[in-house]
């Protein structure tokens, strides 16, 4: 979701760099890598650990939440090509879950905007005992699908999910904003959701 159809990654970090700067704490562009698509517990844990600012994990939590659900819910634009691409594997019957670091109120603040009827199921942080890098994410997603994972493929942009995705047995299709994603036989590289329709995940199984 952030990152792949939403860019929402920059409303993420700003976000965090606004609550540490309330403590006077200065979030640098340094820090983005470690917390962009990773797992909520990941990112308040390692914010707590180099800001060192008096909350506990489950108040700079609620606090990042709170705040992410409220600009999610006001609306945000997709990324170029994910609404082409969403319509098409929808009009083939292709059966789409989301797969999400996020937590299930962001998660569902996101769904206006992103449009819920493009996912039989939708599958958030909340959800799953352990998040990314861990398979169980995608692994949840094919259950509820019904499907091998071997004939699921999974669109995502970070390392993490990128990992995920992979060690779930996926075929991934990995789209990077500016970080690098470890080589393994099912991750494909590509350049943007603007080019990837139907026909290029199918070749993904060539």
């Amino acid at each position: 979701m952030d990152g792949t159809l939403i860019d929402s990654e920059p409303i993420w970090f700003a976000t965090e760099v606004g609550i540490l700067a309330e403590y006077g704490f200065d979030l640098g562009p340094q820090h983005a890598a470690e917390v962009l698509g990773k797992p909520n517990e990941v990112v308040v844990a390692y914010l707590l650990a180099v800001s060192g600012i008096p909350l506990t994990p489950e108040q700079l939590n609620l606090r990042i939440e709170e705040a992410m659900s409220a600009r999610m819910s006001a609306g945000i634009e997709l990324i170029a090509g994910a609404k082409e691409l969403l319509t098409e594997i929808g009009a083939a019957g292709i059966p789409a879950a989301l797969v999400s670091a996020s937590t299930r109120r962001v998660v569902d603040a996101c769904l206006g905007s992103i449009g819920a009827h493009h996912f039989k199921f939708t599958v958030s942080g909340d959800d799953v005992t352990h998040g990314k890098p861990h398979p169980e994410p995608y692994l949840t997603a094919a259950r509820l699908l019904g499907v091998d994972p071997a004939e699921c493929v999974v669109i995502e942009d970070s390392p993490s999910g990128s990992a995920s995705g992979a060690a779930a047995g996926c075929r991934v299709l990995s789209l990077p904003h500016g970080t690098t994603i470890a080589a393994h036989p099912l991750i494909t590289i590509g350049t943007s959701l603007e080019s990837v329709d139907l026909s290029r995940l199918r070749a993904l199984f060539d």
